[in-house]
């Protein structure tokens, strides 16, 4: 989900996470604090207020710090995270992006899962670049046999992610796996390109699905993706 509507109240957003109840949720452009709206509304910072709104573990890496705040990508999880790391993989000064790298242990299965929560950049040539650096990234700090999910806004409209990741680290996207293409994404009310994906490797997909309509189309402007998985046989 990326990214938060300013307009939206964050108890609309709690309400409406409450009702998907997904066990882990990767977010981007959420905001660790506001030195202005802090004062104003309730709900700071976003991703601590969701995780309790949802009885979820929060862990949230800044990217962009500004006079009056920050903001960043956060993963909330059911399940215990054993390890939360933020990595930089920005290319230049205006966009600041990163991942962020967290460990969790659903329960009652044998394996931890690697979730990687990533906000790619909005240029083709940047975002190659990023591809590599992620890479190279999981080839060094997520072991050959970790189940893997990657997700977040890849701002790939061209489709080039795949390939880069595919040859690379083994994943594969959900949507393309269960449906053929990539899902439409952005804009919320009338969405007409695929930006954003998820990512997996050592797990079954179950089932893919967008979350389409009301509320989505008014809490951000991309329209979430759901995936359910389960550890591959």
């Amino acid at each position: 989900m990326s990214p938060f509507n300013r307009r939206s109240h964050m108890q609309e957003i709690a309400s409406a996470l409450q009702q998907l109840s997904a066990d882990v949720l990767f977010l981007q452009e959420v905001q660790g604090r506001h030195a202005g709206r802090e004062q104003r509304h309730a709900g700071w910072p976003q991703h601590d207020f969701l995780a309790a709104a949802l009885t979820h573990s929060a862990s949230y890496g800044m990217n962009v710090r500004y006079d009056h705040g920050h903001h960043g990508n956060a993963v909330l999880s059911r399940f215990p995270q054993q390890l939360a790391a933020n990595h930089d993989i920005s290319v230049n000064r205006l966009e600041r992006r990163g991942i962020l790298h967290t460990v969790i242990q659903p329960e009652g299965w044998p394996q931890a899962v690697a979730c990687l929560c990533a906000h790619l950049n909005l240029l083709a040539r940047d975002r190659r670049r990023q591809y590599l650096t992620l890479q190279h990234y999981i080839q060094q700090h997520v072991p050959a046999g970790m189940p893997l999910i990657l997700a977040g806004d890849f701002n790939d409209w061209r489709g080039e992610a795949d390939s880069w990741l595919g040859r690379g680290c083994g994943l594969q996207e959900v949507f393309v796996q269960q449906q053929g293409q990539h899902a439409r994404t952005f804009p919320a009310r009338l969405p007409l390109l695929p930006l954003d994906r998820i990512y997996v490797r050592g797990l079954h997909v179950n089932q893919v699905a967008v979350c389409r309509g009301q509320p989505w189309s008014h809490l951000s402007d991309h329209l979430p993706l759901f995936a359910s998985l389960s550890l591959a046989s």
